[in-house]
């Protein structure tokens, strides 16, 4: 009767589960499924920001910078109230391009009336390129990002009024 309960665990390979999660990290795909008779098996990962964020530790230095320019009191505060519009803030840490491929045209440009949904750059992130779409339609008023520029989670990106 011991046999009979290890019988429904022996099914479950785990030099299988490794080698799947070995395959996760090797694509860079965040989850893989497996189904063979009546096993299926499902290995994803987590995305977290804190392996990328170490990339980009200089980033927060110029940051820390910036506050004794402001010790005024006045000036970084009035940098954000300047902007009219949605500010669009990047969803995660990463690179931004503006266009799809090095020799396109970007996706928006200052001036151009976008509609919701409209790609308006992309964040890669750990090899995945993620487009980000316009929150709403309306006009590109400011990008305030650069091409191939690091990004970090909440920056500022593209101004629509």
């Amino acid at each position: 009767m011991a046999s009979s309960p290890k019988a429904p665990a022996d099914p479950i390979d785990a030099r299988l589960v490794r080698k799947l999660a070995d395959i996760l990290t090797e694509t860079g795909l965040s989850e893989i499924e497996v189904e063979h008779n009546d096993l299926k098996i499902r290995v994803a990962k987590t995305l977290t920001a804190a392996p990328a964020a170490a990339q980009y530790v200089a980033a927060p230095a110029p940051l820390a910078a910036a506050p004794a320019p402001a010790a005024s009191g006045e000036a970084a505060p009035a940098a954000e109230p300047q902007r009219k519009g949605d500010v669009v803030n990047s969803p995660m840490v990463g690179t931004v391009y503006l266009q799809p491929q090095p020799d396109s045209p970007p996706f928006v440009a200052v001036g151009d009336t976008v509609t919701a949904g409209q790609t308006l750059l992309i964040v890669e992130a750990m090899k995945t390129m993620n487009p980000i779409p316009a929150p709403r339609g309306g006009k590109i008023v400011e990008i305030i990002v650069q091409d191939a520029q690091p990004v970090e989670f909440g920056e500022p990106l593209v101004v629509i009024e």
